[in-house]
């Protein structure tokens, strides 16, 4: 299960180090419903990481190992192809970001947020989680990488949750500050969303490209293993 969990420790910090998400729910934390809608989209994401990470555990658990009782072949091919996705992206984030004196643009929906109920709040966390390209990427190379290790059902849930807390610390970050520190954290997560919305490229393009090329370099040692 060491193996397992070694694994995804850097995909889950991938997850976690989604600046769009922190600033969607320091935004809500701001608003009028923020002690309630701020930890609803935690828990939307927190689910939309396990449902995917589940799925894939389970499409392996059905392909199951190779004759030799190795992993599959497949396994180190969609990690190869994830982390050639992955680098794909890192390019387009880079040239998407803004230049000089340019005010980096936010998604229209995040001028809505204090506004959403918790029912919106919810899906919202779950869908940014699951759907996002990146977070569906690295979500599945972390369920492949459990199927990987060959460990049991128990193991794998374990390690599959250690990969979706290290991926809530991102937004959950925020939450946390929020209830703690009161009042006190409004100024530290004013700046901390500041910060983020400018450099969301930049912070984004430097953890694809380390993220891309773990996998392109796991995927390639598990087909010449």
């Amino acid at each position: 299960m060491g193996e397992a969990i070694g694994a995804v420790l850097p995909l889950g910090v991938g997850v976690a180090l989604s600046p769009l998400p922190i600033v969607a729910v320091v935004l809500m934390l701001g608003s009028r419903r923020g002690r309630v809608n701020g930890p609803v989209f935690l828990l939307g994401w927190i689910l939309g990481l396990a449902v995917v990470g589940t799925a894939v555990l389970l499409l392996a658990a059905a392909a199951g190992p190779a004759d030799d009782g190795e992993p599959s072949a497949w396994v180190g091919w969609l990690k190869l192809a994830l982390g050639v996705l992955v680098l794909l992206l890192a390019v387009r984030s880079w040239r998407k970001r803004p230049t000089g004196d340019d005010e980096p643009e936010l998604p229209g929906w995040m001028s809505a947020l204090d506004t959403w109920s918790a029912r919106r709040a919810l899906g919202l966390g779950a869908a940014l989680a699951a759907v996002n390209p990146k977070n569906l990427m690295l979500t599945v190379a972390a369920g492949a990488a459990i199927a990987q290790t060959d460990i049991d059902a128990a193991e794998q849930a374990v390690a599959l949750a250690v990969f979706v807390l290290i991926g809530a610390l991102g937004p959950g970050l925020p939450v946390a500050l929020t209830f703690a520190l009161g009042d006190r954290a409004t100024t530290m997560l004013a700046e901390l969303k500041t910060w983020l919305a400018r450099h969301n490229a930049a912070v984004l393009t430097v953890v694809l490209l380390l993220i891309g090329t773990k996998l392109i370099g796991d995927g390639i040692a598990g087909l010449s293993g």
